[in-house]
């Protein structure tokens, strides 16, 4: 009897191809993603066109937004900073949720966008919705969770981050590692 080595090569992919788990897998952020960037530039957008919000006073402005939160919220020195100047914070929030969104939609400094989400839904826990009782009712804690990954993972797959990455390593990246570099 004799032994040979195999010559027919056993791959785990049917049909010699990546199976539905290795896609899974390397496009699990991307809903994520979408929801994210949709809604931060939904809110920017939201609060842009709101004329009653950008107002220091009157009902749904943002200066009486942050002057009812003031007395619950858990750094109240930070939204005397921003009383400081109700409308221009509105419109900080407001162009950062922007970028974030616009950022995190083109998988465009991916990273950096999702630290900026983290940071504007840390700042809006620890302010608007800190008061929320259980803490789960809040939205705000979520969302700064939800950005975690992102800030992990970045946008390895369907944005310009991996273009770029392929670009600079000769367009052969898509083939290692799941295009996670």
């Amino acid at each position: 009897m004799t032994h040979d080595i195999r010559s027919d090569s056993h791959t785990p992919y049917l049909n010699g191809g990546p199976d539905w788990r290795d896609s899974a897998t390397r496009y699990a952020l991307l809903p994520l993603r979408l929801f994210l960037a949709v809604t931060f530039i939904y809110a920017g957008l939201d609060k842009l066109t709101d004329s009653a919000f950008m107002a220091d006073s009157g009902s749904g402005s943002i200066g009486d937004m942050m002057s009812a939160a003031r007395d619950s919220s858990a750094i109240p020195a930070m939204i005397d900073m921003a009383l400081n100047n109700p409308v221009g914070f509105g419109y900080a929030i407001a162009i950062g949720e922007l970028a974030v969104g616009i950022g995190t939609l083109l998988g465009f400094l991916t990273r950096l966008a999702a630290v900026g989400g983290a940071l504007i839904s840390l700042s809006l826990w620890l302010t608007v919705s800190w008061s929320a009782s259980p803490y789960y009712y809040g939205n705000d804690l979520p969302y700064l969770m939800a950005w975690i990954p992102l800030i992990l993972a970045g946008a390895p797959v369907l944005s310009v981050d991996a273009a770029i990455r392929s670009r600079r390593h000769g367009g052969g990246s898509r083939h290692r590692a799941g295009n996670y570099h």
